[in-house]
């Protein structure tokens, strides 16, 4: 039977799902890669720990005096892994039916599901640092990044990643709409960031800091979300087994489950490395 299901399509169908299920998670996650990422697989158990490093300040010293020892007491943080998950069933008949790559298809929506989930554990994090800006009925402002950059520079920061901030796409909005003087002023009359704002609707940098936007960005209430502005060692994720593709025939249903499923932990590592962006996140 020329459409009999053949170990070779099989095998074509899989590898399908896999290629763009990885590709596509590689790609939408936009908070992990700002972070500090740790690779934990294929190392017994399920815990990292991160040492933290004390800071440490030079002094004067006269000539021939001998040097006091400075004390050198590292902390940890601890980041635990934990598995999660997600499954599609494709029929046969929906298989047989399809017009596209029904295996790239679903590839896609498995990386997206868990480049969403991995971007959404590490955005909850942002209210848990003890600096924040703003409140929940206030907007955005250019003013909140130049605090918070300060902020974090007066906090000895590492700048080694540059600084980076998360907001909310109507958190944006309104930042661009600041920026841009609500699109009434002549562009020539605008900074260079407002500049890029009303020609590609992109931030780029203000104060220094990268400026990107992600729906997973949210908070405790309606209309007040939680952005952050933070260097990459602010938080930790640590992953312990990277996204696995399996399929399983469930011959009684004529249909193929196909399984998506890693295991990760994330945690905050330096709070004072990271700043609270607070406003309201509703169009307006």
């Amino acid at each position: 039977m020329a459409d009999e299901a053949t170990g070779a399509v099989l095998s074509e169908l899989y590898a399908n799902i896999v290629q763009s299920a990885l590709y596509t998670m590689n790609e939408k996650t936009i908070i992990r890669p700002l972070v500090r990422n740790y690779d934990m697989s294929g190392t017994p158990g399920l815990t990292a720990q991160v040492p933290i490093y004390p800071t440490v300040a030079a002094a004067a010293v006269n000539d021939g005096a001998d040097l006091a020892n400075t004390a050198f007491n590292t902390t940890s943080k601890t980041i635990t892994a934990s598995e999660v998950g997600v499954m599609v069933e494709l029929t046969d008949l929906a298989a047989e039916g399809a017009t596209d790559d029904v295996a790239a298809a679903i590839g896609r929506q498995l990386g997206s599901a868990m480049a969403e989930k991995v971007d959404t554990d590490l955005a909850a994090l942002f209210s848990g640092f003890s600096t924040s800006l703003g409140t929940g009925d206030s907007e955005i402002t250019a003013d909140m990044i130049f605090q918070a950059a300060a902020t974090l520079r007066s906090n000895n920061a590492d700048q080694n990643g540059g600084y980076v901030c998360l907001l909310h796409p109507f958190q944006a909005y309104q930042l661009k709409k600041q920026l841009t003087n609500a699109g009434a002023t002549m562009s020539h009359s605008l900074s260079d960031t407002g500049n890029n704002a009303l020609r590609d609707g992109f931030l780029g940098k203000i104060a220094g800091v990268d400026i990107f936007e992600s729906n997973v960005v949210t908070g405790a209430s309606a209309g007040a979300y939680v952005g952050a502005v933070m260097s990459q060692d602010a938080l930790g994720y640590m992953v312990k087994r990277s996204m696995r593709i399996e399929t399983e025939r469930n011959a009684s249903k004529r249909s193929l489950e196909i399984v998506g499923s890693m295991a990760y932990g994330v945690s905050e590592l330096f709070d004072t490395y990271g700043v609270g962006l607070v406003a309201d996140a509703r169009l307006n």
